[in-house]
C-alpha cells in the first residue's frame, strides 16, 4: 500500500470515491429501466419496445435510453477521471460531481417520455467532461515532458 501512496497525491481518494457514487447512480438507473419494463410491460431479453406492440413503447424506450447513454459515456468518463484525477485530483472530483450530478437530471428529463427535458440539467454534463479531459491532457503533457 505504501508504493500506491507514495505515487498518489492524498485527495486522490475523492475521485475513487467520486466513481464508486457514479456507480450507484449506474445501479439505480438499471433499476427504474427494471420497473419500466414492468410498469410498460416490457420483458426481457426486448432492448427497445416498438411502437406498432406497445403503446407505451416511447416512455420505455426513454427511461431505457437515458440509462443506455450513460452506460455508453461511462468508459470515457472512468477513464478520464482515473487519468485526470492523478495530477489534478481536486479539479477532477468536482468535475466528476458535476457530471455524475447532471446525468441523474439527464436520465430524469429522458424519463418523463420527452427526449427534450433531458438536456434541461443534463446539458451541463458535457462541461464536466470537456474539464475532465483538459485534466487528463495536463497529466499527459507532465508525463511528456518528465
Amino acid at each position: 500500500m505504501a508504493a500506491i501512496t507514495e505515487f498518489l497525491p492524498n485527495e486522490y481518494g475523492y475521485v475513487v470515491l467520486v466513481l464508486v457514487f457514479y456507480c450507484f447512480l449506474n445501479l439505480w438507473m438499471g433499476a427504474q429501466v427494471g420497473g419500466a419494463r414492468k410498469r410498460y410491460n416490457v420483458p426481457y431479453p426486448t432492448l427497445y419496445a416498438i411502437e406498432s406492440e406497445n403503446k407505451d413503447a416511447k416512455l420505455f424506450n426513454c427511461v431505457q435510453r437515458g440509462h443506455q447513454n450513460s452506460l455508453e459515456y461511462m468508459p470515457m468518463y472512468f477513464i478520464l477521471m482515473i487519468l485526470g484525477g492523478m495530477k489534478h485530483p481536486c479539479i477532477s472530483t468536482g468535475l466528476g460531481l458535476l457530471y455524475s450530478v447532471t446525468r441523474y437530471f439527464y436520465f430524469k428529463g429522458y424519463a418523463t417520455g420527452d427526449p427534450m427535458k433531458r438536456l434541461t440539467i443534463g446539458k451541463y454534463g458535457f462541461l464536466g467532461l470537456i474539464g475532465l479531459m483538459i485534466c487528463t491532457i495536463s497529466f499527459g503533457v507532465t508525463l511528456i515532458r518528465a
